[in-house]
């Protein structure tokens, strides 16, 4: 696995999200088009990558597996009815000021909500994307400006391979015929050997998306991963991130008001009916509906 890391930028404040009916990739330069914003940079023009060690995460762990479990059980006994803005950026608050530079955020790039909270309460903060090679360009273009416009580290996680070694050694189009495989070898591992490094992480994962996130707790002990885990939007509706993008001026991904309710990597991402399950366009007729990061 290699990370390579986005330096953050300086706070010049963010872009204003796409309004319902607008074009797809009129957000402030996210996407196809150039940017016409001039504080927000086309990706074309992406903020230098540092490269990182590929043998695994130069940091290393602070707190001991036991002490990990205790501080998961404090925060979801005193955080687990977190509701709203202040709810959640209470209990982000609160792990930052256990866990320091021992906490990262995990984002899709869907939207910058979650990397927005996380600035408040932890300024410079760590930001984990998964950089697959599949990804929309919509999605590369919101993760540039997340890096130029928030008070944020983004680090981009890959996979051991690139796409076209994946290709020769697989075969192309693998996510076609064994995305459990493509998933794994471009997400999940990756991801796995980045959090080795770090004492918790935090997700943007909401109960209303799915029925196998209705019971998502705002904070637990990530068994798979071994460190705490804290979902402080868990409560969240979808009106209720779209209100506080608007009221506070976050960048969301263009295609999140295209038809795209939840976006991934996009061969494996379709546009679904309103109403619909939001992670029905997730690897349409696989019989799929996650990618293994939170299962």
């Amino acid at each position: 696995m290699t990370a390579q890391g986005v330096e953050r930028g300086t706070d010049r404040g963010v872009a204003r999200p796409r309004r319902h009916g607008a074009a797809p990739g009129d957000a402030s330069g996210v996407g196809s088009g150039p940017s016409t914003d001039p504080d927000v940079a086309p990706a074309t023009e992406q903020v230098a990558h540092e490269q990182a060690p590929a043998a695994g995460p130069a940091r290393r762990r602070t707190r001991t597996e036991a002490e990990l479990r205790a501080l998961a059980e404090e925060g979801q006994r005193r955080f687990g009815d977190a509701r709203g803005v202040d709810g959640a950026l209470a209990v982000l608050g609160w792990v930052a000021e256990e866990l320091g530079d021992g906490v990262a955020v995990a984002s899709s790039m869907a939207n910058a909500v979650l990397p927005h909270l996380a600035s408040r309460a932890r300024p410079g903060v760590d930001v984990l994307f998964l950089e697959t090679g599949y990804h929309f360009a919509e999605t590369l273009g919101t993760r540039d400006a997340v890096a130029q416009t928030m008070d944020v580290r983004v680090v981009d996680v890959r996979a051991a391979l690139t796409v076209p070694e994946q290709d020769a050694r697989y075969g192309a189009r693998l996510h076609d015929r064994d995305p459990g495989l493509c998933c794994a070898m471009r997400k999940v591992e990756p991801l796995r050997a980045a959090l080795a490094g770090y004492d918790a992480w935090v997700t943007g994962v909401r109960r209303e998306e799915t029925s196998t996130r209705t019971g998502a707790p705002v904070v637990q002990f990530d068994e798979k991963h071994g460190l705490v885990k804290v979902n402080p939007i868990a409560a969240w509706s979808w009106d209720e991130l779209v209100g506080y993008a608007e009221e506070h001026g976050v960048l969301l991904n263009p295609l999140l008001l295209d038809g795209f309710p939840s976006i991934g990597c996009a061969p494996c991402t379709q546009r679904v009916e309103p109403g619909a399950d939001p992670r029905s366009g997730r690897w349409a007729g696989l019989g799929k509906t996650e990618c293994g990061i939170h299962t």
